[in-house]
């Protein structure tokens, strides 16, 4: 029995980056003999063990050989005469197949290290091709380290993949899994570059697509392209650490743009309600959780008023906040306005902009939550009043109190 280390972990440490999980590949083993030395089974569709101190993932070393279409398509054969080379030959790309010897010792027979060194990402071997979820892994490490470059033959591959079909066969749960984990890298905007040019992106998300080649007014968008928008607006994702709901939003706040009718380019009038519909086909299609969905939904029919409001007076602002049912969802109202920030400075030269929209409207917000309905309510009570009388009252209290909040805020602005 021979253990090395494998994937990620050797990859990591090689690039200089902090290692978290670690993975092993076991040479020469049956399941019998692990199962006797304590490791506890929990691959399904092939061996797979965990440590029975570590808890680490120790698997045999296996081969694989398509059955048929999609990434589940495939018949596993792991046996003690499997060689490590055989094993990391059926990896996707050359910097995740090195392994590493117990003695330090590094086998990298496809030359992964050389491609580290020279930052491409290259499939192993034509295996590759078996599998459409190595189309999204590869966009998503292209995000993940975006000085990388994908080397031609990869891309190529790709395309056949996608000209063959294969990605018309991905669960839509593992489709969001990895667009998702592509959006929390440092590079999301080359995850969508590398899905475009490989053609993925037009299978999986046409909606998405569609936006690149899209023109904007230039005084509102110097940047010109809706697609790349977009892509400006995922770097200040990025810069704000924003989290995963955020990110999804920014990168379908704008989808109504791809349904301007040519006759009104460069404008997009009411693009922000044409949106509604393919953005929910998008979330339909990958499965997008709750959460993502929501502040997506509410993002795209708001942004344009978020940017507005610095006209709004008590009852507009007032109104925004419970179209958003912002009082009873403050923290997904906060999160829209911080995705209406990253979309106003996600512009050519505008990424420092001043944005006190989302200051003012987060304002209004604190404001309207810190009446105290129980005590508004409370001499409405005493005299008889009930249900639509009380709720007037509380919001004419809530109105005013951001009526206040507003001139106090606009005052200080003017002031400044």
């Amino acid at each position: 029995m021979e253990i090395y280390e494998v994937g990620g972990a050797v990859r990591d440490a090689l690039l200089g980056q902090p290692v978290s999980d670690r993975d092993y590949v076991v040479v020469g083993a049956t399941p019998e003999q692990m199962l006797a030395q304590g490791f506890q089974p929990v691959g399904k569709d092939f061996p797979v063990f965990l440590h029975p101190e570590t808890h680490a993932e120790y698997a045999l070393a296996r081969t694989e050989r398509k059955t048929g279409p999609g990434y589940k398509g495939f018949a596993v054969h792991a046996a003690p005469g499997v060689t490590l080379e055989d094993d990391l030959a059926r990896r996707d790309l050359t910097v995740n197949a090195i392994a590493r010897a117990a003695d330090g010792t590094l086998i990298d027979p496809f030359h992964g290290q050389q491609d580290l060194r020279d930052r491409v990402l290259r499939h192993v071997s034509p295996a590759f091709e078996e599998d459409p979820v190595r189309i999204l892994r590869l966009a998503r490490f292209a995000a993940r380290w975006p000085d990388f470059t994908v080397a031609p033959e990869t891309l190529a591959l790709c395309q056949r993949m996608v000209e063959a079909g294969e990605v018309d066969h991905l669960v839509p749960e593992r489709v969001w899994q990895e667009i998702a984990r592509g959006l929390m890298e440092g590079g999301p905007a080359r995850m969508l570059a590398v899905l475009r040019d490989c053609g993925a992106l037009a299978r999986l998300a046409p909606e998405l697509d569609a936006l690149w080649g899209v023109p904007q007014p230039l005084e509102h968008h110097p940047e010109g392209d809706t697609g790349t928008h977009i892509e400006l607006v995922l770097a200040e994702c990025v810069k704000a650490a924003a989290p995963l709901t955020v990110r999804f939003a920014a990168l379908t706040h704008d989808l109504g743009k791809a349904l301007t009718p040519a006759h009104e380019l460069p404008r997009h009038i009411g693009h922000d309600a044409k949106g509604r519909k393919p953005l929910k086909a998008l979330c339909e299609r990958w499965k997008v959780p709750g959460d993502c969905r929501e502040l997506a939904e509410l993002a795209c029919a708001e942004h344009i008023h978020v940017h507005q409001s610095l006209g709004f007076g008590a009852a507009a602002v007032w109104r925004l906040l419970q179209r958003s049912d912002a009082l009873r969802k403050p923290e997904r109202f906060l999160q829209m306005l911080q995705v209406c920030q990253h979309d106003a400075q996600g512009r050519t030269g505008l990424h420092e902009r001043p944005y006190p929209q989302r200051a003012r409207l987060g304002q209004a917000l604190s404001a309207a939550q810190a009446v105290d309905s129980a005590a508004v309510s409370a001499p409405l009570l005493a005299v008889g009043a009930r249900g639509e009388a009380i709720g007037r009252a509380v919001a004419a209290a809530r109105e005013h109190a951001i009526a206040t909040t507003l001139q106090a805020f606009d005052s200080e602005g003017a002031s400044a």
